[in-house]
């Protein structure tokens, strides 16, 4: 019988031919046993105590490369076990390295023989359980509960990673980019954002120069991005590796906290001291009178730096003299430089039924009968204006393309369950993959793929189609693409355990 329009059918191969469609994620692999990511989730996570099932670095690294695959969601698990060849590899790698006592023990931890190369869905969300907290989400109220000791585990197998990248590829500054995104979800635990519908808002804290997330704080939809942002601070600082001598902070308008701002000016960080920032200023009524006294003179051209060249934007710079209430009132207020960004809109006309200043989702002023939309900067760093707007507006293309990674090329956009402990770990999780592919992509495919999409590594890399061949006691991938490619990643991987 005809199967379809074309003059081809299906069948199903019985005869187990170590096919795989997967014969680049091995590489991944590579990497996390040279960065000792699975000695690392074993010691810290600690949810197996005891001595039966999956160890916690099966179930952790078969979610990470469930992300890498390109798996969104714990019955996609169900895809890896089914990849025969990948399955082979799985279960070859389980045993190199460990002695006989250690592959006895392994083996005793199955009353029967395990036959899988990852674990069942149904075990995970077992495992996932183990990270329930006792909590209720309330809206109408900003609660953070406290993360369980699982939860502190995996923060501290994400600090293992970051030194093995610094190790690799040191660094003396860290400028820190801290911002929240929304993960819209239909979970009825979930409660409703700032934009309307149900969501969680994890606050994020990016490290521009490693391209690494430090830390992650997952929140409630309900919870301001700005709330306790300086105790988040203070916590991703602790995750920096012990050689790094300066910090520097951005941040969008949600970091124009007073707390925040003066721990970073005075100097009160017990290791790094003080530290520049630069944060987006909300443009209030008080703000808007301080730009509006700016003189003509005082208004300058912004140029942005494309191809090594300085090109003229639309945009004019100039710094105000403002003095907020929240500080002006004080003997200890700090002494901070604003300045404000404006540029020239197109004429329209107002929306029926809108005020002027409430049918844009940014602030304006009219001067002279021209509109203006206005942003505002408040910073502590002694840097010309022009260099300043620049460096912060970097923010806005690194660390908000990677919360576009989290959602859509990684698992973090689907949550595994209601419980709020549960989506903790699987974000988390989803950080580590990201983590490992961007150490990947930065030490071993070289600077052209770092800012490449992980739908471009999935289609070029992970996704190549092999055969796994058993042959005097070695495993070999055969592939009819990439082979030289990957044979070269595989050694800049080895080198890397050297360092």
């Amino acid at each position: 019988m005809t199967q379809g329009a074309l003059p081809f059918k299906y069948e199903e191969e019985k005869s187990g031919l170590g096919l795989t469609a997967l014969a680049g994620l091995p590489v991944y692999l590579d990497m996390a046993r040279v960065m000792d990511l699975s000695g690392s989730i074993d010691r810290h996570v600690v949810v197996r105590k005891g001595g039966q099932g999956w160890t916690d670095s099966q179930v952790v690294m078969a979610l990470i490369l469930l992300n890498i695959a390109g798996g969104d969601c714990v019955e996609d698990l169900k895809v890896l076990e089914q990849d025969e060849g990948f399955r082979q590899v799985l279960l070859n790698c389980r045993w190199h390295g460990k002695s006989r006592k250690e592959r006895r023990k392994l083996q005793r931890r199955w009353r029967k023989q395990c036959k899988r190369a990852v674990p069942s869905p149904s075990a995970v969300f077992r495992y996932l359980s183990a990270f329930g907290i006792d909590y209720e989400a309330k809206a109408g109220s900003a609660v953070i509960p406290a993360p369980s000791s699982h939860i502190k585990g995996l923060v501290r197998v994400n600090q293992d990673l970051l030194s093995c990248m610094q190790r690799c590829r040191k660094q003396t500054v860290a400028t820190l980019d801290m911002d929240a995104t929304l993960v819209a979800t239909h979970k009825s635990e979930a409660l409703y954002c700032y934009k309307g519908f149900s969501a969680y808002q994890p606050l994020n804290t990016w490290w521009a120069e490693q391209g690494l997330v430090v830390h992650s704080e997952f929140r409630d939809g309900n919870v301001p991005a700005g709330y306790e942002q300086l105790r988040v601070f203070k916590e991703a600082l602790e995750c920096l590796p012990h050689d790094i001598e300066r910090v520097q902070m951005r941040s969008d308008t949600a970091g124009y906290q007073h707390d925040l701002l003066k721990y970073c000016d005075s100097g009160e960080d017990p290791r790094f001291g003080r530290i520049e920032f630069a944060v987006g200023c909300p443009v209030s009524k008080e703000f808007k009178r301080a730009v509006e006294q700016a003189c003509k003179h005082d208004w300058q051209t912004l140029y942005i730096e494309k191809d090594g060249k300085k090109i003229a934007s639309r945009r004019q710079w100039a710094e105000v003299c403002f003095v907020p209430n929240e500080i002006g009132k004080s003997k200890t207020g700090r002494n901070y430089r604003y300045l404000a960004t404006r540029e020239a809109m197109e004429e329209q006309q107002c929306l029926p039924g809108m005020d002027d200043d409430k049918q844009y989702p940014f602030a304006t002023m009219t001067e002279q009968g021209r509109k203006y939309k206005v942003f505002g900067i408040v910073t502590n760093k002694d840097q010309p204006g022009n260099e300043l707007i620049n460096w912060l507006y970097e923010r806005c293309g690194q660390s908000e393309e990677v919360h576009r990674a989290m959602k859509d090329d990684f698992a973090g956009g689907t949550l595994p369950c209601g419980g709020f402990g549960q989506n903790t770990a699987w974000w988390w999780i989803m950080l580590l993959a990201l983590n490992l592919n961007a150490i990947m992509k930065r030490l071993v495919l070289g600077a052209q793929w770092a800012t490449r999409k992980m739908k471009a590594i999935r289609y070029a890399l992970v996704h190549i189609a092999g055969r796994i061949i058993s042959h005097s006691r070695e495993l070999i991938i055969r592939c009819g693409r990439e082979l030289a490619w990957l044979i070269d990643i595989r050694r800049k991987i080895g080198r890397l355990g050297s360092i």
